[in-house]
């Protein structure tokens, strides 16, 4: 298994009219956290859809624990669970920084398309968990 951890502060155009973190940016979060994880590995999101391929969530499950504020600094630790043919499977972790509070966990599935729709391999730095 592959982890990446990402730094975020939770911004103010994130959070609803209670002051916490809106249910549907953790989404945001995931995927800010799986473009960072490509980033590091040495290949970008972009470059990827230069060649006419994207990746697309598939599925994905997400458990609530407790909420996120404003200004809360928050880690999001991305795991590469499996990654084979055209999915790769990730499992994701939010914690606060200043408490080590867990504030979400997901699963995700995602799959590699071409402009089309088509499905298709996923290029070889992503067909195993080796990087």
């Amino acid at each position: 298994m592959l982890d990446h951890r990402l730094t975020i502060r939770v911004r103010y155009h994130e959070v609803d009219g209670q002051g916490r973190v809106h249910h549907a940016q953790y989404l945001n979060y995931f995927e800010r956290g799986r473009v960072e994880m490509l980033r590091d590995w040495g290949h970008s999101y972009k470059d990827l859809e230069a060649t006419g391929l994207m990746l697309v969530v598939r599925r994905m499950e997400i458990e609530y624990v407790i909420p996120a504020e404003f200004d809360d600094e928050l880690i999001i630790e991305t795991t590469v669970l499996k990654s084979r043919g055209a999915r790769i499977e990730h499992r994701y972790q939010v914690t606060r920084s200043s408490d080590q509070q867990l504030i979400v966990t997901a699963k995700s599935e995602i799959a590699c398309v071409d402009r089309s729709g088509a499905v298709r391999r996923l290029p070889s730095y992503l067909q195993s968990t080796e990087k």
